[in-house]
């Protein structure tokens, strides 16, 4: 019998739709560069890219509608390396936001650019308790 793996269908808690980043990484080719999510508490989570040899100017962060792009330019390297081990040139990374998610902050720290995210959910969506035998107001 064959299983059919739905996890990319399902909405994480993280405000990231990984059906898209599925997609993006389905060839299997690492794709650079690399990347975590953390959940920092129930609302908020923060995505920690690698970004070494990238400095402010180098870096371009743009959410427009539910899709975040991070580009990084960086001049090529004129001198002789011997070796290279360190990812450099362009590259370009494109993330799908799940709704109610808003960006509150990046900053460039160590090599790593680190945005943070925060999941606002409006008032109507939010729980609210009902009391038993309580009649509840007409809106």
């Amino acid at each position: 019998m064959t299983h059919f793996d739905l996890t990319p269908f399902y909405r994480p808690p993280l405000g990231f739709d990984r059906l898209f980043d599925a997609l993006d990484t389905a060839d299997a080719r690492e794709v650079l560069p690399p990347y975590n999510v953390a959940r920092l508490d129930d609302t908020r989570s923060r995505l920690s890219m690698a970004v070494a040899g990238f400095g402010e100017d180098d870096l371009e962060i743009e959410a427009r509608g539910d899709r975040l792009t991070i580009r990084g330019t960086q001049e090529t390297d004129a001198q002789s390396v011997v070796y290279r081990g360190i990812a450099s040139g362009n590259f370009e990374r494109h993330f799908r936001l799940a709704d109610n998610v808003q960006i509150t902050g990046a900053q460039l720290d160590n090599g790593l650019l680190h945005i943070d995210f925060e999941l606002q959910v409006p008032e109507a969506e939010k729980p609210r308790r009902i009391g038993i035998g309580k009649r509840l107001k007409a809106a």
